[in-house]
């Protein structure tokens, strides 16, 4: 009887488990894209107060589309560091599309105006949000726009998500997360981000938070081990600005492969 009954539960669960792959297919088929995970990446894991998260979807892309990288906008071209101050490039993790670059300038930007407060607090967070978005400015073309369905980069004032420390079991509260998804259009691979900014971030931690976060959705998909960076992985008392690390990071970013902004079509092969 014992191994009648294994029996009956390996078949229950593989039942179960084929029903759900072929659902999941099914979509998966339907919308033209495969997504095979969804991973969590987080370097604030080792801190006290996880700070910064930030997910990713990872994606099945076709041969043709090996990463490659775009010329270096003028902007960030032009950029020279006279204090050799260094970088933290080796900080910066690379996706399963390569490095998360933008191709397409001014990248589109859309902050979403609090409805749950008084009106002159919403314009004040508004106004803080970019401050800390504009400083980014001098380095990339960057456009507010009004409709968030043509935006690169949302940005909302929202909790984000519970985060569970690797080293506790209990839920911690989280200053800020970024997120990005991908999406195929027009035979191009591309990304969007989300930024989700706490409710309890104001004056110079709301820019401090609204900078770091954005430097994140711009490619630096990592941290600085260094509190003199905006990148640096956690909340301190006296938020720095923009470094010149922080855009030797972001220049060398630039410089990496990526299938994003690429045809996902093999014009070799075409006649």
């Amino acid at each position: 009887m014992g191994r009648i009954t294994q029996h009956l539960i390996l078949n229950t669960l593989i039942n179960l488990i084929s029903q759900r792959l072929i659902t999941a297919l099914a979509l998966f088929i339907g919308t033209g894209l495969l997504i095979v995970f969804t991973s969590l990446q987080s370097s604030d894991g080792f801190t006290i107060i996880p700070k910064y998260v930030y997910s990713d979807l990872i994606i099945s892309l076709p041969p043709s589309s090996s990463p490659k990288p775009h010329p270096l906008p003028p902007t960030l071209g032009l950029w020279q560091d006279s204090t050799n101050s260094g970088d933290y490039f080796s900080k910066v993790t690379t996706t399963q599309v390569g490095y998360l670059v933008w191709s397409q300038f001014p990248v589109r930007v859309y902050v979403e105006p609090p409805k749950a407060i008084i009106e002159k607090q919403a314009q004040a967070w508004v106004n803080g949000v970019l401050q800390g978005v504009q400083e980014w400015s001098t380095y990339l073309p960057l456009t507010v726009v009004e409709q968030p369905e043509v935006a690169d980069i949302t940005i909302v004032r929202k909790a984000p998500p519970l985060q569970i420390s690797p080293d506790s079991n209990i839920p911690r509260a989280r200053s800020a997360q970024t997120t990005y998804e991908l999406s195929i259009s027009n035979k191009l691979l591309s990304h969007r981000f989300t930024i989700l900014l706490s409710p309890s971030q104001t004056g110079k931690y709301l820019i401090a938070a609204a900078r770091h976060e954005f430097g994140h959705a711009l490619g630096i998909w990592g941290h600085s081990p260094l509190q003199t960076d905006a990148l640096y992985f956690s909340q301190v008392r006296n938020p720095s600005p923009i470094s010149a690390r922080d855009i030797n990071t972001l220049k060398r970013v630039y410089e990496q492969p990526t299938s994003l902004g690429w045809s996902l079509v093999d014009n070799s092969k075409i006649n």
